[in-house]
């Protein structure tokens, strides 16, 4: 803290985290680093796959790659800083640092909302007008979509954290969370924070709601088109290819409507902390494994960098003698 005239200025901030119980924080610790890594490896390997293979060039492997770097950039914003204080103790956090974190946060969040948005939209046309499918989603047109969910998105989180800037911090430095998050630095503010609220309930009204409404919406046509196909196997082979990228909508939208629509309470910050958890380290960790390592696509673009490389061959076969035992 600073002293300026005869007010004391916030300069840092105290993030209590999930636990000050040492042996849980060293147990969070692994836990949550092994979910990193693994966030970082599967995420990165659908980005080298769907820019290499050249069976994957299609506008939803082209979606997937921008939400392969969107969940990167989500989990890197958090997850690192949350390891540092989990294990050194040292639980503080600069001003400076907590507005990056609250501008990157926002910024990744809404544009993985919209590439969301964008892939729903992709699989409506796959599966609706098929016939008109390769004119619709031609490759300048999903430039364009993947343009600007990056810069709306930019947009959003320059304006909230612009309108954050204005708010003085003066008397409690003390975040019961584990990052640092817009809500809970209103929370805090010792000044007026009407105009926040606002900004934040229309960049939520305005673009998140408008997202999920324009995503339901396609899935509403997607499966009344589903249910029209007359045979049991077209019906199968239809709903396999949507149905994974349902499972990542529903996760990221329960988690993140129930973070910034409901009120605020403070018996419900531990759960404000799981569904935190839930949103920036296991959706990001999950959905490369629920929408992309099951597609038989990106496995076989996979098989065949295996095979290139001998080293992996040797692993692959030490691994299968293994079973074999």
């Amino acid at each position: 803290m600073s002293e300026m005239g005869n007010q004391t200025v916030i300069t840092e901030f105290i993030l209590l985290g999930l636990s000050s119980d040492p042996f849980l924080q060293l147990f969070l610790f692994f836990v949550f680093l092994i979910f990193f890594i693994v966030t970082l490896l599967g995420n990165a390997t659908i980005l080298l796959v769907t820019r290499t293979g050249p069976t994957l060039q299609t506008p939803m492997f082209f979606f997937l790659s921008h939400l392969a770097f969107a969940d990167i950039c989500y989990s890197t914003v958090t997850v690192p800083k949350m390891l540092g204080n989990l294990i050194t103790k040292q639980n503080t956090i600069s001003w400076e640092e907590c507005i990056a974190q609250v501008f990157f946060f926002i910024q990744t969040s809404c544009a993985e909302a919209f590439i969301l948005t964008a892939m729903a939209y992709d699989r409506y046309v796959a599966i609706c007008d098929p016939l008109h499918y390769a004119t619709v989603m031609k490759k300048e047109i999903c430039k364009h979509l993947v343009t600007g969910a990056w810069a709306i998105s930019f947009l959003i989180a320059l304006v909230n954290v612009l309108s954050l800037l204005n708010l003085h911090f003066c008397r409690n430095n003390t975040i019961n969370h584990f990052s640092c998050e817009l809500p809970s630095l209103l929370v805090l503010s010792c000044t007026q924070t009407l105009t926040n609220y606002i900004v934040l309930l229309i960049s939520v009204l305005a673009f998140g709601f408008s997202s999920f409404l324009l995503t339901l919406i396609s899935y509403i046509y997607i499966i009344s088109t589903i249910l029209k196909i007359q045979s049991r196997e077209g019906r199968s082979k239809a709903f396999s290819t949507c149905s994974s990228h349902l499972i990542v909508v529903g996760l990221f939208y329960i988690a993140a409507f129930f973070r910034y629509v409901k009120p605020s309470s403070v018996s419900l910050i531990d759960l404000d902390k799981v569904v935190s958890i839930q949103y920036s380290i296991l959706t990001p960790m999950l959905n490369p494994i629920i929408y992309s390592l099951k597609n038989k696509d990106i496995k076989a673009v996979l098989a065949k960098l295996f095979e290139k490389n001998n080293f992996l061959k040797l692993i692959l076969w030490e691994s299968a003698e293994q079973n074999k035992l």
